[in-house]
């Protein structure tokens, strides 16, 4: 087993938890504030823990809503919650294989539809079949190869 597979393989299973979190709506204030006041912490409380003032808290809860709060923000509001902040990518194809065999798919079409067309051009067209199997073959090649311009 290849070093790249290893990789995907574990990238793949750790991945595979967060799936259920796709669901999972944010809710409309944004997560500190929500949790801030569904277990009755006050601002100016959660600024204390955090050595910031209230109007700062303020801030913190903004920028999170705006999408603009750092990774390292999220982990000092969790530390100073008694939470854990956990965070991830889930790939919309539900897996990394998922995602490359997509993408690999996609550059073979465009590789044997430029030759196929090519050689219509020479009176000297493929059959529909065979051009869907050359697709599923060159598109295995690039899977096992990952060349750098999968992602062109």
């Amino acid at each position: 087993m290849g070093k790249k597979s290893l990789q995907l393989q574990q990238l793949n299973s750790k991945m595979l938890g967060f799936t259920s979190l796709k669901q999972v709506a944010i809710p409309p204030t944004g997560w500190i504030k929500a949790i801030r006041t569904a277990i009755g912490m006050s601002m100016q409380q959660l600024g204390n823990k955090l050595k910031i003032s209230k109007q700062a808290v303020l801030n913190i809860e903004k920028r999170e809503k705006d999408g603009s709060i750092t990774i390292k923000s999220l982990r000092e509001i969790a530390r100073a919650t008694d939470m854990q902040l956990v965070y991830g990518f889930v790939p919309n194809d539900g897996s990394l294989d998922a995602l490359i065999e997509k993408r690999a798919t996609e550059l073979a079409t465009q590789i044997v539809m430029r030759t196929a067309n090519t050689m219509k051009l020479e009176d000297q067209a493929n059959s529909k079949k065979r051009i869907e199997t050359a697709i599923k073959e060159r598109a295995a090649e690039i899977k096992n190869e990952m060349p750098k311009t999968l992602w062109d």
